[in-house]
């Protein structure tokens, strides 16, 4: 909060005007009035300072500072930038002059002048150079019309079994070493390429379509003297801009004025950081003044100097120039593009950073080619292959070397076939046995596995059970490509906000007096009707419904009833908008945060009512009467207060404080005993009706203690198990002279110019004493539906969850809590217990995160992004400037921080005992190079400590923070990662991820139009990864294994007969049998198994989870996998040649197949049968369709071999069809067949036996070790490490507030009061040229 102006406040009020809060991290407590000749440029000796604190950072200070001048001089307003960003902080406070000689603020842009900001240009390359301002134009498409082509080629050429076609088909198009027709596999080629190359223009339409849709949102811009209604994709930096109520901002803009008080302007930035409470932005005075006509707005031509665009989200630097004067602009001043108007009817802006410059853009990050680790394994498996063709082809061809003489002498009459040397001929022979063998590395297998990515594609989308009907939100695969890779996922990076919730918060229960009101049943007590039909002000919608409670209230007998519900009422920061004329009694609440909107709702609808409120008063109707307290004071929210207080007289004369904050501080301010008050407070985390003390006793261990609970708390520990959102209520009343000595003191800390938060702090803590308890509220922020039960099912499956959220840390504790990410026996590790791990790692041999101790406990991280730049800073493109460390201001501490301050310690020190960590941290390394070397080994320790939790949570992060953590993640572990979000702040995190799985949620469509799946719930999640994940993964393992394994059984016998024709490379099959083989004869069955093969039922993939963790392990597919496939086709290949081979020796009769052509068919037969039966042995989910496959696949070879060997054909080209009538007589002939049943026999009987007794061998080993294990980690306790157990976890606290600070400076200071017409108001019914009003009116903006 900031201070307020330093003036004598009435009497009657302790400083509403002043207000005064802490500062920032970064406010050293200086004086704030600057002196001539000491201050930037610009400022004159005794002009005011006004300092601007509404920004996004924690712990900033209130929206104005100002000072009252010397007197006597002249009075000018200006502002300042205060305070650290979660992104950073600059460190100290910089003067303008010195701001305006760093090279990073070289931005400058003129209101109304785009020739002015045209004129900048930025060096490309060379002497080419472009505008250095980009246009508001957003293309995130990977491909244009030019670029499509020779990007995708190029792109499908990294892939290495492309390349080793393409140089095939060159081989083969050289008449002297081609073997087959160059059409054969060049058309093939062409066709892969075209429906890899289809399949990537289906997606990026997708892309261009959402570019278009986002470019062509209407806004309207400031042309001439007229507002015009144009596109956002006119928009160009320097343009001044009008927004209204719900709009959403198309660029970063400096907010020049608004229609409400003092400029004010809210904002809804849910797609940016995941918060759902509204933030305020607050134009400069001067502007707010003097652009109060359309008029001086087309006239302003004000000059902004400030940073160069980039992605610290919280921060921004800069000055405006305008009349000679400068005013220091800050991120308080600042609209970014993504944030959504609300609760403001008009607001202007001037553009500073538009497009692909704006902070959220700098944030998406780029669209990355995304391959599956099978995809990368199968380029090294090519090259595995060729290599080893190669080699094949050497020793083919050497052998041809030393026979060839041999056999030009036996065979004389080929002697005249080549002319050439022996060293020509057995070059050619290479190549030709290179062009023969390349079917080992069959193209048909590439062209087959993209219509089995396709066809798993679709299953997904016409999955009905991933079917979302309130939003007609089917799933969808948007990429066809990855399917695979949702079967072998480790590690879930989730989004909270509208991904694990649904952004609704609901008045659940309340403690009133040690009582608690839940609501009523269903089948019971609860009314068909309303029951608030009695109070004309209830609005209807709240869901709360308790007889009893409601009897209390109307009663007005119970005294703690009816404060409670007036301290709803009361404290709080909300404010009342006009009432419609059509309802006058209903009100429109205008709330910072949803927690007090549900709160003052609910004391509505019980019949305490909030009317409205003045800069010292607030009017409240108390069951139909109208009460008006005098606000004395407002002690507003922060992160170290975690509680506010509304100080007031009531019409009765007395004085009244209510508080309402979290139960930790609370109960240290109840005026009750030492240990009753510690035993209620501990009473709040524990299950069972005791509390547990820890005393420590000379040297041993904690003793632990059990206390009874006190029975006035009872309800509460409820709330917490139930992971709602609560808030305790208290009250006191204050003696006038206790008030008038307290004026006193507030007063004097108002005026210090040094230190003045630290002394209005204990100000408010000597006021908020000796309390009495209310009771408590409970809020439930409602998870989707299915979310606990998701997490726990994936869990079960091996994936570690991270939660990568932009809220508060308390709020995604609660949420953790909620969706069982965590629970009560996880030792959450914070940042100074991971900090002295990670400083500790290199100290221990890097073998800390290794050891046993460390896995036996369930453990959790909670983090926030301050912590984060600390890590990331080897990831990071930013100055290691912007991101060290904030020195946070650690002058003020709460009363009874000592205490937890000395009961933190002792916990460290059993934590580093118990873990072996030295108690003294290392010694300071004043070395660069060892400085960073330790930051990338801190890096890599926080990932190998993070691996080993449970469960981790990162807040206030950013949107480029979280793509670093998906980033970090990948680079150290080498895992298959997948992120969900719903929100703009997930888009950067989903294309980092290996997956990306948007959710069709209300923050907008921008997640699900980068993402590779669409969901419509996050529940749904655990059937796409554990059923078609899983599936997917199984059935294109099975795919690849089955068609290595029998194309090296079909081609490795060209090796073995290459043996008995002297190294020639003449083939042993006939022509149509190669061509047809991977096209008819083999193909169903593959495809089947790659489509539909299924190991489990879905039902079964479901119920157990732990069968997910095979893909995880890559057991499928891997080296040795396929080693064991190619070992299994050789050894098929071996049996098939040299069985027909020794039979048929010096045979001959009717009954021989010792020619070449009958001894081709029966090895082909027995091929072909071999791998039938191979394949009939691997399916397990036999359907009509899988036996008509096979069936076919056979009837296809009958077929085709009579055709082709047919009298007639063999008329028409003897040369073409050679093989006449060879496969009927082969047929014809059972001592032939039964040489075929052997082969088959044995290739079939041994790889049954094996597979019977290897997966029985294998359970009868996991039964004994199982039992050698014990007990799982299923019913892990914390008994074995009870002395490590948090203090603070021991009476966890269910506190999350999302309200955000300075709003109570608004209302004391009256800048958010309206007086009447405003300035601003005066323009907001000039903004649009009256022949744009209807067109403005008209277009909806898309989402």
């Amino acid at each position: 909060m900031g201070t307020g102006p330093a003036q004598t406040p009435r009497s009657t009020r302790a400083g509403p005007e002043p207000s005064p809060a802490p500062p920032g991290p970064g406010d050293t407590g200086d004086s704030d009035v600057t002196q001539e000749g000491s201050g930037p440029a610009g400022i004159r000796g005794g002009e005011t300072v006004i300092r601007a604190g509404m920004g996004d950072s924690p712990g900033r200070g209130a929206p104005e500072r100002r000072h009252k001048a010397q007197p006597g001089r002249a009075r000018k307003y200006e502002w300042r930038p205060e305070g650290p960003t979660s992104m950073g902080s600059l460190g100290q406070r910089e003067d303008l002059q010195d701001e305006d000689r760093n090279s990073a603020f070289t931005w400058k842009v003129q209101a109304n002048n785009r020739a002015y900001n045209r004129q900048f240009k930025e060096k490309v390359i060379l002497c080419w150079q472009r505008k250095k301002y980009k246009t508001n134009v957003i293309r995130t498409a990977k491909y244009s019309f030019f670029s499509f082509l020779p990007l995708n080629l190029y792109e499908q050429f990294h892939r290495v079994s492309n390349l080793f076609f393409l140089l095939i088909i060159i081989l083969q198009s050289i008449p002297d070493i081609s073997t087959l027709p160059w059409f054969s596999l060049s058309t093939p080629m062409v066709c892969l390429l075209f429906i890899r190359a289809t399949r990537d223009l289906v997606d990026d339409m997708g892309r261009h379509k959402s570019d278009r849709a986002i470019n062509n949102r209407p806004c309207q811009i400031l042309m001439g003297k007229s507002f015009k209604q144009k596109k956002w994709q006119d928009l160009c930096v320097g343009d001044v801009v009008c927004l209204r109520k719900d709009n959403i901002v198309p660029a970063d803009m400096l907010l020049l004025a608004s229609t409400e008080p003092s400029s004010l302007c809210y904002v809804e930035t849910v797609d940016i950081d995941g918060e759902t409470n509204l933030k305020f932005r607050q134009a400069l005075m001067v502007t707010h003044k003097e652009l109060a006509t359309i008029k001086k707005m087309a006239s302003f031509q004000g000059t902004v100097t400030c940073e160069a665009p980039n992605s610290r989200m919280h921060h921004f630097v800069g000055c405006l120039e305008w009349n000679d004067k400068k005013y220091s602009l800050d991120i308080g001043n600042l609209l970014l593009r993504g944030c959504r108007i609300r609760n403001t009817d008009t607001c202007y802006g001037l553009v500073i950073y538009a497009g692909f410059d704006t902070k959220i853009m700098k944030n998406c990050g780029k669209i990355h080619l995304k391959r599956t680790k099978l995809d990368l394994l199968m380029n090294k498996l090519v090259v595995v292959i060729f290599i080893s063709v190669v080699l094949v082809c050497l020793v083919l061809a050497f052998g041809f070397g030393f026979s060839v003489k041999e056999l030009k002498d036996h065979h004389y009459y080929l002697s005249g076939v080549r002319g050439s040397s022996v060293a020509a001929e057995s070059f050619f022979v290479f190549w030709s046995f290179l062009i023969l063998l390349s079917v080992t590395i069959p193209m048909s297998m590439f062209i087959l596995s993209e219509f089995i990515y396709l066809g798993n594609s679709v299953f997904i989308d016409w999955d009905v059970q991933m079917y979302y009907k309130p939003q007609d939100v089917p799933a969808k695969a948007r990429s066809t490509s990855l399917n695979d890779h949702l079967g072998q996922v480790e590690y879930i990076f989730s989004d909270k906000t509208g991904t694990l919730t649904q952004n609704i918060l609901t008045f659940n229960k309340c403690c009133i007096n040690g009582r608690v009101y839940g609501p009523d049943s269903e089948t019971t007590t609860r009314p068909k009707e309303n029951p608030y039909l009695w109070n004309k002000f209830a609005d209807g919608k709240l869901l709360f419904h308790n007889a009893a409670l409601l009897h209390l209230v109307r009663t007005n007998r119970d005294e703690a009833v009816r404060e409670f519900w007036r301290l709803l009422a009361i404290c709080h920061t909300v404010m009342v908008r006009e009432s419609h004329r059509e309802c006058p009694d209903q009100l429109l609440y205008q709330a910072a945060s949803p927690d007090e909107g549900a709160l003052v709702t609910a004391a509505r609808n019980f019949g305490y009512v909030f009317l409205s409120r003045t800069q010292d008063t607030i009017t409240i109707m108390e069951l139909g009467e109208e009460r008006v307290y005098q606000v004395l004071a407002i002690m507003d929210f922060n992160s170290t207060r975690k509680r506010m207080s509304v100080l007031v007289r009531k019409p009765e004369g007395t004085i009244c404080l209510y508080t309402k904050g979290a139960d930790t501080v609370i109960f240290e301010r109840l005026h009750r005993r030492g240990a009753v008050e510690f035993a209620t407070e501990e009473a709040l985390a524990w299950r069972r009706g005791f509390t547990v003390l820890v005393k420590l006793v000379s040297n041993s261990w904690p003793q632990v203690i059990r206390l009874p609970r006190p029975p006035r708390v009872l309800g509460l520990q409820a709330f917490a198990q139930e992971t709602l959102r609560t808030l305790c209520l208290a009250y006191r009343e204050v003696a006038e002279d206790i008030y008038e000595d307290w004026q006193q003191r507030h007063q004097e800390a108002s005026l210090l110019l040094q230190n003045r938060a630290q002394a209005l702090q204990q100000v408010y803590n000597k006021m908020e004493q000796n309390l009495r308890l209310l009771g408590a509220t409970a809020i439930e922020d409602r998870l989707q539906d299915g979310v606990p039960e998701t997490i726990k099912c994936l869990k079960k499956s091996n994936i570690k969850i991270w939660v990568l959220t932009g809220d508060k840390q308390e709020t995604a504790v609660n949420i953790g809590f909620a969706c069982e990410l965590l629970s009560e026996n996880m030792l959450i590790l914070e940042e100074k217990e991971i900090s002295r791990i990670l400083e500790t790692y290199w100290e221990n041999s890097n073998n800390l995160l290794t050891r046993e101790s460390l896995s036996q406990v369930k453990l959790a991280l909670v983090i926030n992004g301050d912590f984060l730049d600390k890590l990331l800073v080897s990831l990071r493109k930013e100055p290691r400037a912007l991101v060290q460390n904030v020195n946070m201001d650690e002058a003020w501490q709460e009363p009874g921080q000592s205490r937890r301050d000395f009961l933190y310690a002792r916990r460290l020190s059993l934590l580093c005992r118990r873990f072996g960590l030295p108690l003294a941290a290392p010694p300071a390394q004043d070395s660069r190079a060892r400085r960073s070397s330790s930051e990338v080994l801190q890096e890599r320790a926080f990932v190998d400590l993070a691996s080993k939790c449970q469960a981790v949570i990162c807040c206030r992060v950013t949107p480029k923070q979280k793509a670093l953590i998906v980033a970090l993640v990948k680079k150290y572990h080498q895992v298959v990662t997948l992120a969900i979000g719903d929100g703009a702040n997930d888009i950067n995190m989903i294309k980092t991820a290996d997956v990306g799985v948007g959710l069709a949620g209300q923050e907008g469509m921008q997640a699900v139009q980068n993402s590779d799946f669409v969901l419509g719930q996050f529940c749904f999640l655990q059937r796409l990864l554990l059923v078609h994940g899983r599936w997917s993964y199984v059935r294109i393992c099975k795919f690849l294994r089955y068609f290595f394994y029998k194309s090296m059984a079909s081609m490795m016998v060209q090796v073995w007969f290459a043996c008995y024709n002297g190294f020639t490379g003449q083939p042993l099959y006939e022509g149509w049998f190669l061509a047809l083989f991977n096209l008819l004869y083999s193909t169903l069955p593959v495809l089947y198994i790659g489509l539909f093969e299924q190991d489990v039922s879905a039902e079964q993939s479901l119920e157990k989870p732990e069968l997910y963790v095979v893909g995880q392990k890559d057991e499928l597919f891997n080296y040795w996998v396929f080693v064991q496939a190619i070992a299994h086709g050789v050894i098929t290949s071996l049996v098939n040649f040299f069985m027909t081979l020794w039979i048929s020796r010096d045979t001959a009769g009717p009954a021989s197949f010792s020619d070449h052509q009958s001894f081709a068919v029966v090895v082909a037969l027995s091929c072909l049968l071999s791998i039938t039966m191979e394949v009939i042995l691997i399916i397990k989910y036999w359907t009509a369709l899988c036996v008509a496959t096979i069936l076919l696949s056979l009837g296809f070879y009958a077929i085709m071999t009579t055709t082709t060997q047919s009298f007639w054909l063999f008329r028409v080209s003897p040369k073409t069809f050679p093989f006449l009538y060879a496969d009927l007589s082969v047929v014809s002939s059972p001592s032939i067949l039964l040489v075929v049943l052997l082969s088959v026999s044995i290739n079939t009987f041994p790889v049954l036996a094996l597979r019977v007794i290897f997966p029985a061998l294998k359970e009868l080993r996991a039964k004994e070790e199982k039992v050698e294990e014990g007990p799982s980690e299923e019913i892990f306790t914390m008994e074995p490490l009870p002395h490590v157990h948090r203090e603070s976890r021991a009476r966890r606290s269910s506190y999350a507030f999302s309200h955000r600070e300075g709003y109570a400076n608004l209302i004391t200071q009256g800048t958010i009061l309206r007086r009447g017409p405003g300035v601003s108001s005066d323009i907001a019914s000039e903004s649009l040229d009256p022949s744009d009003e209807e067109a403005a009116s008209s277009p909806k903006e898309s989402h």
